[in-house]
């Protein structure tokens, strides 16, 4: 690190003061030592910190305590958290309640100095965030959002141990890649990462699927089957849109998870499992909860590391990066840049499919403007896919037409353009029909009997 930082340490212990001390003397920089939270209080008061480093367990004031002062003195000095070996529900804790990064006890000076490095130049960290280490199963997460990246740090930190993760966040925010990473990331990598997705089995059937079943368990049961818990034994399982999960499974889950083992539909012994789970979610399940839709007992089983999802148009900052990554994607390291006019457009839309609907639109342009210089007509971002409701797209793209039968611009039926709407919808949501109907402007009913109107026309299965 290039210039002198001058650091406030917090910590009530006399050798972690005289240790902390020499490490940042000798890296150069100022380091002020007090003892408690109080007197930090007091210090930040009357002096300007670049950094903060504080122990979390201290007489007078605790670290947290102290982060939460700051806030009201409106403090914007960076803070580093100091926690105890292997507590990462305090580290996660202290992120939560401000801090900027944490370093667990025992640690090394280099160890010290590396995270300072972190906190104090966040370029370093964007760099690192926006894909060039990042990575799941080779896939780039994108990102210099200040939001996004305390997400990936925490994620980063929490990956070597076997916590429970509960992953929210709305349909096309990147849930299941940061999932993948958390296995990757772990020491289970070597072993399955096995994703179910809850929202696409009735209730009978997901049970089978995710616990097995014995041969002639039930009808149609004609050989055993080993469930998604087994198959993910010594890596990860991935429960994914966890609160569409019926009740009265959910009371079985959570057992599962309380005694890691599971049962077999019709079998007659435990089985025991060594799994981590990962679960997401793109609903709020405090409110899910609240409404009697999700077990309390189990969410709070499931909730031991929260990560919550910024949507896209929350992360503004990103689309740009997002878009030039993708389009360099599909069209190679030379890939045609996008018009200042046709980017901006784009940086204004609010991307209500998120990061899939983004790829979708770029994957569509990169097509559509066929070597050339892509318009903005060439996203479709006002011919069907990606506006907010499905009764505005029908609207704004009819034509006046003699015929008896309205016309699209494209040539296509107003029907037919529903039609690819809504399929092209349930195909960005994973079918999950309450989002994509949630999407497309229309209740859950009218989509299901569109849906029924589609098979009886033999235009789906």
């Amino acid at each position: 690190m290039a210039h002198v930082l001058k650091i406030l340490v917090a910590d009530d212990d006399a050798q972690m003061q005289i240790a902390i001390k020499a490490a940042l003397m000798k890296a150069g920089h100022e380091a002020t030592i007090v003892p408690h939270g109080k007197a930090a209080l007091q210090a930040l008061t009357e002096a300007k910190y670049d950094l903060l480093i504080t122990d979390q367990r201290m007489p007078e004031m605790t670290g947290l305590e102290l982060l939460e002062a700051l806030k009201g003195l409106q403090q914007e000095t960076p803070a580093i958290m100091i926690t105890a070996h292997g507590t990462i529900t305090q580290a996660v804790e202290a992120m939560q309640h401000g801090a900027a990064d944490f370093i667990t006890k025992p640690f090394a000076s280099e160890d010290l100095l590396r995270v300072i490095e972190r906190v104090i130049a966040p370029e370093s960290v964007a760099f690192r965030a926006s894909g060039k280490k990042s990575l799941s199963e080779g896939r780039a997460i994108i990102t210099n959002d200040p939001t996004m990246i305390r997400v990936l740090e925490v994620a980063e930190a929490v990956a070597k141990s076997d916590a429970t993760v509960l992953i929210q966040g709305e349909s096309g925010t990147g849930k299941e890649l940061i999932a993948r990473l958390l296995h990757t990331a772990s020491a289970r990598c070597g072993n399955p990462f096995v994703a179910v997705n809850c929202a696409a089995l009735p209730a009978n059937l997901l049970e089978s699927e995710l616990f097995g079943h014995e041969k002639g368990a039930f009808t149609g049961a004609q050989s055993k089957k080993i469930g998604k818990f087994e198959l993910a034994q010594g890596g990860t399982i991935l429960l994914d849109e966890i609160s569409e999960m019926d009740i009265a499974l959910q009371a079985k889950l959570l057992r599962v998870l309380q005694e890691r083992e599971v049962d077999r539909v019709g079998g007659s012994e435990p089985i025991a499992i060594d799994v981590r789970v990962l679960a997401t979610t793109n609903r709020k399940l405090e409110q899910s909860v609240e409404r009697g839709e999700f077990r309390a007992d189990l969410y709070y089983r499931l909730n031991v590391i929260p990560l919550t999802l910024p949507a896209l148009r929350e992360r503004r900052g990103d689309i740009e990066l997002l878009i030039n990554h993708f389009m360099q994607q599909f069209l190679g390291s030379n890939g045609i840049t996008v018009p200042r006019i046709v980017m901006d457009a784009l940086c204004a839309y609010s991307w209500p499919g998120n990061i899939r609907e983004l790829r979708n639109a770029v994957e569509r342009a990169a097509i559509l403007s066929n070597g050339s210089t892509p318009t903005e007509n060439d996203f479709l971002l006002s011919a069907g896919t990606t506006t907010p409701t499905l009764r505005n797209t029908v609207e704004k793209e009819i034509v006046t037409s003699g015929e008896s039968e309205l016309l699209i611009r494209s040539g296509e039926t107003v029907q037919e353009v529903e039609r690819k709407l809504i399929m092209e919808t349930l195909r960005a949501t994973n079918d999950n029909r309450t989002q994509a109907a949630k999407m497309l402007g229309v209740s859950i009913r009218t989509l299901r009997n569109k849906l029924n109107e589609y098979r009886a026309s033999g235009h789906i299965d």
